[in-house]
């Protein structure tokens, strides 16, 4: 792998830390800024729609950037926002700071997908794209609860601050080591038969993004994701509640998925390019069949932490394989790829935690999460099952062999 992988891979370990580390700060911004609970809470949600909404049209905005100056753009931008978030006394400004920081962060990611994809030969993918996605895993493991620890120790503001710290040496690092190539259309190879040289094209990209199998394969990725971060949004609850463990396992517990979802994506990255198969079927029986034995067993201490980390295993391989699949499905746009794949992410990671509170408000128990996202595989499973049963009725053009492995 190029090194220059290594640094996306770095400055996206930040901005994860960044998406995922209020968790542990909610209670001490709503106390200093003299705000409710629910509306600090806000502030993860403006996050994840920043992400949502930021990925596609971040994308489109720098599609005719060369790749290196949109990256250090977008995270030099994403430094700037959490420096006014350390100092700001305004609440409001905090909020602004965070939808900001996600469509940098959305922008930086989707760029950052099509240059890593496109600095390795066109077998090796799923590889660049599990180094990137290893930075997410990593800020479960480490980030995050660094940010808790710094937090505790000497208020909110050094956990923003330790984040803008981390993405400095990404910075110089882009500069220096990212290829200044033109932009994802004007690369020469980027699109079979395409003229080298030829300028991108948002509406050339955007058609090819309206295929059903890349459709197909952005649900289930969602619906993957949205089981998995239901079920890691509430797992305090389910580790305390039910499991019988003390609050302070619980950082453990977070980091034993954490763990998982590292040893996924490595492996996710090194079967996806070759053998996604391998992956999606038999992982994907598994999940579902993990989430449901961990709501049967959720009262058995031994039973939770070994599905703990299971769960956090199968979930990161089955959803970093897809994502993979989606790159592999836009050849013909490798930026608004990665931006669609970004978005999909995002969007499970938005809806898990909202149908999975649901589920807690309604009454059914704080095993909830658990099933419901055993549901959302089920989901997933399904669409794809039914997708693969319709493709013979299909008429079209043959299906590129590295894609027809997707679904």
């Amino acid at each position: 792998m190029p090194f220059a992988i290594y640094v996306l891979g770095l400055a996206v370990f930040a901005q994860a830390t960044s998406e995922f580390m209020l968790s542990g700060l909610i209670p001490d911004i709503a106390a200093e800024l003299n705000v409710s609970l629910s509306a600090a809470g806000a502030l993860t949600s403006a996050f994840a729609v920043g992400m949502i909404v930021g990925a596609p049209l971040m994308a489109v905005l720098s599609l005719r950037w060369p790749r290196r100056r949109a990256l250090l753009v977008f995270l030099t931008a994403f430094v700037v926002v959490h420096v006014i978030g350390a100092v700001t006394t305004d609440f409001s400004v905090l909020l602004a700071t965070r939808v900001l920081g996600a469509l940098a962060n959305a922008g930086f990611l989707a760029v950052g997908l099509a240059a890593a994809t496109g600095m390795v030969a066109p077998d090796a993918k799923g590889r660049a794209t599990s180094v990137l996605l290893t930075g997410t895993t990593l800020a479960c493991v480490a980030g995050v609860p660094a940010g808790a620890v710094l937090g505790q120790a000497y208020g909110w503001r050094a956990a923003f601050w330790a984040v803008a710290l981390i993405c400095l040496p990404a910075v110089v690092a882009v500069l220096r080591s990212v290829p200044a190539t033109t932009s994802a259309g004007a690369r020469p190879g980027a699109r079979p038969g395409a003229r080298p040289g030829a300028r991108p094209s948002a509406r050339r990209e955007l058609r090819a993004l309206r295929r059903p199998r890349l459709l197909v394969v952005l649900l289930v990725a969602a619906l993957v994701n949205a089981a998995t971060f239901c079920a890691f949004t509430y797992l305090a609850p389910v580790v305390t509640e039910v499991g019988g463990f003390s609050e302070g396992w619980v950082p453990v517990m977070l980091a034993l998925f954490g763990l998982g979802a590292f040893a996924g994506v490595t492996v996710g990255g090194r079967m996806s390019d070759a053998r996604p198969m391998w992956v999606l079927v038999p992982g994907g029986v598994a999940l579902l069949a993990g989430w449901g034995l961990f709501t049967a067993t959720a009262g058995s201490p031994a039973a939770v932490i070994v599905l703990v980390f299971v769960q956090g295993t199968l979930s990161f391989a089955v959803g970093s394989t897809l994502i993979t699949r989606v790159m592999y499905a836009a050849p013909e746009a490798p930026s608004l790829g990665g931006s669609f794949a970004t978005a999909a992410f995002n969007v499970g990671a938005a809806a898990g935690p909202a149908v999975g509170g649901l589920a807690l408000a309604s009454g059914l128990g704080y095993r909830s999460p658990l099933w419901v996202s055993a549901l959302l595989v089920a989901a997933a499973l399904v669409t794809a099952g039914l997708a693969w049963a319709v493709r013979p009725l299909r008429r079209g053009k043959p299906v590129d062999r590295r894609v027809r492995g997707a679904l």
